[in-house]
């Protein structure tokens, strides 16, 4: 059975190291969403390594507040791509 070129690529994409990108490239067009207008506009930067996101801002406050939230986040990322694609968050 031939593969079809798109089948092709997301195979590609899921064996290899693009996928962590994808997906952090995925949650920041949607963290506004998840999270807040607030939160997003104080989030400097998303990344995810081995299924932890990690989540970069320079505002103290909102460090803290995002401290508590971590449960949630990873809640509300894994049911918006429906599998668990985060298990950690780490907050810098």
């Amino acid at each position: 059975m031939a593969l079809q070129i798109g089948d092709a690529l997301k195979d590609f994409i899921n064996k290899s190291r693009l996928k962590s990108g994808l997906r952090a490239v995925q949650i920041e067009d949607i963290w506004e969403e998840l999270m807040g207008k607030t939160i997003s506009r104080y989030t400097d930067k998303l990344e995810i390594v081995h299924h932890t996101l990690f989540i970069y801002t320079s505002v103290g406050a909102l460090k803290n507040e995002l401290v508590y939230q971590k449960p949630k986040i990873i809640q509300r990322i894994n049911e918006a791509f429906r599998e668990n694609i985060i298990s950690e968050v780490i907050i810098k």
